[in-house]
């Protein structure tokens, strides 16, 4: 979905915190690359979540990790083993972690970790990363995720600034100058980013991670088109040699760094590929065949780099069916989603559903049109012997008869699971962005989110 209008509030946000002498509870306090305090506040304990990232956990126990020795040769800033305050994350005494953290696989229509189903469910929150909050705030968001009962949460894993827009945004992964890209592996790039897998671990949640944006809202694709060829063609994004070099040195750079962490449950190429972008212009010869040839190839390079993790394509789930009447049924817009589930380097299908922005604008219609829509997707499912989830959905009215209409759905078809579009949280920099689709922990949907989570892991 494009998403606009909440720069604005990321000026309003707190600054990065500062290294400090004392590191407040669920603050960073140690990993690859920190200089700050590794101590923390009198009754936390810094703990080990990953390579990069250390965390005070309150009522933790200090004890020596016992992975120390590795820990100790990883990096000089890194936490040393005998500090009194370093924990292992697996300390009794310290907050539970998720029951398992293998990889999360599929096996037919099902996603599975270490040998049981596991359920997908959970909401959307692009903004947890990008917002420039503080850990205390990333983790009030990521702790309001999980209590609705979800499992997975899916944020977005780019932001490309050039020059003119760096400025514009306390954190980003990719800025340009000129033709040249750089990964920004600072403590407001990837470093970033690594808090985010850190909390989301912390609270038993998986992520799944978009690697860039149809649209221009944090850069995407356009960017791309833009400084290395002065082109506003969006659709050379999938077909230019220069350009998916260089998405595919983002890709090498990002996924690479996680390869072997486990919170991460996939990776998707970008959020709402389609022929055309935010710029509205291209070649005029991009088809169905011209994206899914893209698919293929990325999904293969991800695979070639990270056999470890789950790969989809993050799209809307259009079909290709010339002549329908329906828009989202046509394949006007370069999708073809039965074929493109059918590629062998793709796991599991993604589709989304926003029926007031497709032509379906009014009440029962949005009801009864997005069950059909469901029940379709449902259908390549089963179809293509491949998980399929529903990974953006909203309506901005009627809400609550929606949405029972809806999970109602999901639950009879068999559809392997869904993330409604978007998790909001009250924090103490202010509310999380409302595009008239957030949800927040004391609104009326709230409790229909978690009773339908509760009820999609019973159905198995």
């Amino acid at each position: 979905m494009l998403k606009i209008g909440f720069l604005a509030l990321a000026f309003a946000l707190s600054p990065l915190a500062q290294a400090q002498t004392t590191v407040s509870a669920w603050g960073q306090c140690g990993g690859i690359n920190y200089t700050g305090s590794t101590t923390c506040a009198s009754g936390s304990a810094c703990v080990y979540l990953n390579d990069y990232y250390y965390q005070c956990i309150p009522g933790a126990t200090a004890s020596t990790p016992a992975h120390s020795s590795t820990i100790t040769s990883v990096s000089s800033h890194t936490v040393s083993s005998t500090s009194s305050s370093v924990v292992s994350s697996s300390t009794p005494s310290s907050p539970p972690p998720p029951s398992s953290f293998g990889f999360v696989t599929t096996s037919g229509q099902k996603f599975m970790l270490n040998g049981q189903e596991f359920t997908v469910v959970g909401e959307n929150s692009y903004w947890v990363g990008l917002m420039g909050y503080s850990t205390a705030n990333i983790n009030k968001a990521v702790q309001d995720i999980a209590n609705a009962g979800s499992t997975v949460v899916r944020t977005w894993g780019f932001n490309e600034v050039t020059p003119s827009t760096q400025q514009n945004y306390p954190i980003y992964y990719q800025s340009w100058s000129g033709a040249t890209p750089t990964v920004n592996t600072g403590a407001n790039g990837l470093q970033n980013f690594d808090q985010i897998v850190a909390s989301a671990k912390a609270n038993g949640l998986r992520l799944i991670v978009a690697l860039t944006n149809n649209w221009s809202d944090y850069g995407g694709m356009d960017v791309y088109v833009k400084q290395i060829l002065g082109s506003a063609n969006h659709d050379l994004f999938y077909t230019n040699a220069q350009v998916i070099a260089a998405f595919k040195n983002y890709v090498k750079t990002f996924v690479g760094r996680y390869v072997n962490e486990p919170t991460i449950m996939a990776w998707e190429l970008s959020n709402e590929p389609r022929c055309a972008g935010s710029t509205g212009t291209t070649t005029g010869t991009c088809t169905t065949a011209t994206v899914t040839n893209w698919i293929s190839e990325i999904s293969a390079y991800i695979k070639s780099i990270d056999p470890n993790h789950l790969v989809a394509v993050g799209d809307e789930g259009f079909f290709n069916e010339p002549g329908n009447p329906s828009y989202p049924y046509q394949g006007g817009e370069g999708i073809d989603f039965n074929v493109n589930l059918n590629i062998s380097t793709i796991d599991f299908g993604t589709f989304h559903l926003y029926p007031e922005s497709w032509g379906q604008s009014s009440n029962p219609s949005s009801s009864v049109w997005g069950s059909q829509w469901i029940s379709d997707h449902a259908t390549s499912q089963k179809s293509a012997n491949k998980p399929v989830i529903m990974e953006e959905f909203g309506v901005t009215s009627d809400q609550t008869d929606v949405y029972k209409a809806w999970f109602s759905t999901v639950l009879s078809s068999g559809l392997s699971g869904d993330l409604i579009w978007q998790a909001g949280s009250h924090l103490s920099t202010g509310d999380t962005p409302q595009d008239g689709y957030a949800e927040y922990p004391d609104g009326v949907v709230y409790p229909i989110i978690q009773q339908h989570a509760a009820a999609l892991k019973a159905r198995g």
